[in-house]
């Protein structure tokens, strides 16, 4: 499918009609200070600013808490603790306004989760609609880890913001399916040509010097460094990081039980926690905080 051109003044009418294909969520003014992932309710206009909402989209593939069983804890039940698959809606997600880097973590997180059904599902269930990046804020640094401010990698439509309107692509079947609206017309020569320019941009200067410095060290060397402990001596070990970032994947398991009724749940977990590397024994090999903070960064 051929790029199409959407005039501003009709996103609304766009977001109304992808709230007939599914669930539609995209940054908004949480009303808190900051911007975050909400459903979008009629008349209410997305937040696309430069950057990412506070929340990364991870949580559409792997929600806090997700059920993985349910059960009945009633010990006298005739089905007393037999694992049962939770209810999933099918409902399809429509993630609107997602930037490339955003985007790329679910081709990394699906790298883990490859085998996960749980993941698969969702991500089955979920089409991202992206806005590239033509204004990259201070602080990013995708180029850094191998992304573009204009990729469209995991996107099912590319939004281009061009001013008064938006160049949009599809790239895939599912986005396809979400272009076939009026509402759409086709670009001018002139709206083209502006398109190429700016996505012929390509990359910004995001090279940091310090990086560079670290990727050509030996990595036992980076793992001996000095330069540890005054990183570990700003961090509190709150798990923060781990949570808002969109790549770190890793979870705990329980079973919790309520008047009778049980389900098994996983939830994030973090590498940034004393207790997570804990063995049965009580021995634990990352117990000193500076471990633990050298481990976050170096697993990234």
């Amino acid at each position: 499918m051929k790029p199409l051109i959407l005039d501003k003044t009709r996103v609304g009418e766009w977001l109304d009609w992808l709230s007939n294909e599914g669930e539609v969520f995209a940054p908004m003014d949480t009303g808190k200070g900051y911007v975050d992932w909400r459903k979008v309710e009629n008349g209410h206009e997305p937040e696309i600013s430069p950057g990412v909402p506070k929340g990364s989209i991870k949580t559409f593939f792997f929600p806090q808490p997700e059920p993985l069983f349910e059960f009945n804890a009633r010990p006298k039940a005739p089905d007393a603790f037999i694992l049962k698959e939770p209810h999933c809606p099918g409902q399809q997600r429509i993630l609107f306004g997602v930037r490339p880097c955003d985007a790329r973590s679910v081709a990394l997180n699906s790298l883990p989760y490859e085998e996960d059904p749980y993941f698969q599902k969702r991500k089955q269930n979920v089409v991202i609609i992206g806005y590239l990046c033509t204004e990259p804020c201070t602080t990013c640094f995708c180029e850094e880890t191998g992304g573009s401010p204009l990729g469209t990698e995991q996107m099912d439509v590319s939004v281009l913001d061009m001013g008064s309107s938006l160049y949009v692509s599809a790239h895939s079947d599912k986005g396809e399916k979400l272009l076939v609206s009026d509402l759409f017309r086709a670009p001018t020569e002139e709206e083209s040509e502006k398109a190429k320019g700016l996505l012929g941009n390509g990359q910004t200067n995001q090279s940091d010097e310090t990086a560079q410095r670290l990727r050509q060290k030996e990595l036992m060397a980076l793992y001996d460094a000095p330069f540890w402990q005054e990183v570990a001596d700003s961090c509190i070990n709150c798990g923060t990081c781990t949570f808002l970032c969109p790549t770190c994947y890793c979870f705990d398991i329980q079973d919790e039980t309520l008047r009778g009724k049980g389900r098994r749940i996983r939830y994030w977990d973090s590498c940034m926690f004393p207790l997570f590397t804990q063995h049965a024994s009580g021995h634990n090999p990352r117990g000193d905080k500076i471990k633990r903070v050298r481990n976050r960064f170096m697993h990234k």
